[in-house]
């Protein structure tokens, strides 16, 4: 009996334990993402069951701040706080964080020292810059086109930029936006809006980020005139003369390419006759010497050796005067001029003389011919 009563008491006590409000005490919600401007204030809720002993906020896995059910705060930084709220069993711690900046952006963390009951959320810190157009006074003729340009400074991230005329969107094909990162990380943007107005229009530029409620803007007013009839010809004239300009200027442009490309072909031509030329000069002038001495080679030499006796036996058997005589025995003088043997001499006119060109020797009592055929 003294058996059973322990174990009916320990059995109420478990019972007790288990209905026990402080027993089994979770986060009922957690903080939520927040996105939020720099130099403004974030705020998360942690909202716990009853029964609760500590919560502890944590920024990037860092303790930053603790709440105790007894009230007690106990603080690690002093740019966090919290603010507590109680509604029936239900308590809600909510977390201050002042003043922001964008390196504040990172994970926040509510735990109750349970590791399978945390609650996360994420900060998004961001920064509005500047906006503005950078020239307001547009006047300009009806069917001018223009660009307006508008800049957006000290962004981060890069705000969405898009443009209206007369509060009505324009398409984004008529708007060119580029942007970069400076070295502080924050964002420079420019955006050109191409617009040809045919009345006055009111023209906005506007830059938006999550963390702004509605976007910021910069508006200018775009004022529209019609050309006066002499204005209209002046411009009209202007086109036609600047149309016949270039005209005349590519006719003439093409003149000089053509002129051009004929020079470079005749100078071309010149230099190679020129080459062909020298080279001919250098071959006859290897040619020259090689055809004298070639021409020397074939002269041949008269033979004063030669008894023309036949001659007279050849004048007594024919009869022809053709054959003349030349008297062996006598000498010819040696201041006789050598001249060139005339047509006489081959015709039988002579006057006892040799030949000229052929002076005269004693002959041999010996009768020699000698013949040299070249």
């Amino acid at each position: 009996m003294g058996k059973l009563h322990e174990w009916i008491g320990l059995t109420l006590s478990l019972l007790g334990l288990l209905i026990d409000p402080g027993f089994g005490y979770y986060i009922i919600e957690g903080p939520r993402n927040l996105t939020v401007l720099a130099g403004s204030d974030a705020r998360f809720n942690c909202t716990v069951s009853d029964g609760w002993k500590i919560i502890i906020w944590l920024f990037d896995g860092s303790p930053k701040l603790s709440v105790l059910s007894t009230g007690q705060i106990i603080q690690t930084d002093q740019r966090y706080n919290q603010q507590s709220y109680r509604n029936g069993t239900r308590f809600t711690s909510e977390l201050i964080m002042y003043d922001v900046q964008l390196n504040d952006s990172g994970q926040i963390k509510c735990s109750i020292q349970d590791a399978d009951d945390n609650k996360y959320a994420f900060l998004s810190v961001q920064v509005k810059g500047s906006l503005d157009i950078k020239d307001r006074n547009f006047t300009v003729r009806m069917n001018r086109t223009i660009n307006i340009v508008c800049e957006a400074l000290g962004w981060a991230p890069a705000p969405h930029i898009f443009w209206m005329a007369n509060n009505i969107s324009l398409d984004n094909s008529v708007y060119v936006t580029s942007q970069h990162q400076g070295l502080n990380g924050l964002y420079n943007e420019e955006s050109i809006l191409t617009l040809t107005p045919m009345t006055n229009v009111t023209v906005t530029c506007l830059a938006a980020l999550d963390a702004l409620s509605k976007p910021q803007y910069a508006t200018v007013n775009v004022t529209v005139y019609e050309p006066s009839p002499i204005e209209s010809d002046k411009n009209e004239d202007w086109r036609t003369r600047t149309i016949i300009l270039a005209v005349v200027l590519s006719v003439v442009g093409l003149l000089l390419l053509i002129l051009i490309i004929l020079l470079i072909i005749c100078c071309c031509k010149r230099k190679k006759e020129s080459n062909y030329q020298k080279e001919m000069r250098k071959v006859s002038g290897k040619k020259t010497p090689d055809k004298n001495l070639e021409t020397q080679s074939h002269i041949g030499e008269v033979n004063y050796g030669y008894n023309p006796e036949e001659t007279k036996h050849a004048e007594k058997m024919t009869g022809d005067p053709a054959f003349f005589t030349v008297n062996t025995d006598t000498y010819a003088s040696k201041d006789l001029k050598v001249r060139p043997p005339s047509q006489a001499a081959y015709y039988g006119h002579h006057d006892g003389v040799p030949p000229s060109g052929i002076p005269a020797y004693p002959v041999s009592p010996r009768k020699i011919r000698n013949v040299t055929h070249v």
